[in-house]
């Protein structure tokens, strides 16, 4: 004796035209903020001028709190918060993090 063998029907979904939500870390906008400006050494110059042949004024040290308040070519107008002293920097050296979020 044969029984009958029974097969659930196969549903097909349908594509839907409405875009996908994006999830809530790509569309926050702090994510997408760099971090706070980074010392990459140890300690930089600060100097008068944009060019390595300027006066020194000052050292930033990589523990201090600084503001960048333009940059000029490879160079970076600051002032190191923790000492007062306003000057330039070299770029090759002071960086901002690329902001990221993760879920």
């Amino acid at each position: 004796m044969l029984g009958a063998l029974v097969l659930p029907l196969a549903s097909t979904a349908t594509a839907s035209a409405a875009p996908a939500q994006a999830p809530a870390s790509m569309t926050d906008p702090t994510c997408s903020k760099p971090g706070p400006w980074t010392l990459s050494t140890k300690a930089i110059t600060i100097r008068a001028k944009a060019s390595v042949n300027s006066q020194a004024l000052g050292i930033l040290y990589r523990g201090h709190k600084f503001t960048v308040h333009k940059t000029s070519g490879k160079w970076r107008y600051i002032t190191d918060r923790t000492t007062g002293v306003k000057g330039w920097v070299s770029a090759k050296y002071v960086y901002r993090p690329a902001g990221m979020c993760l879920d």
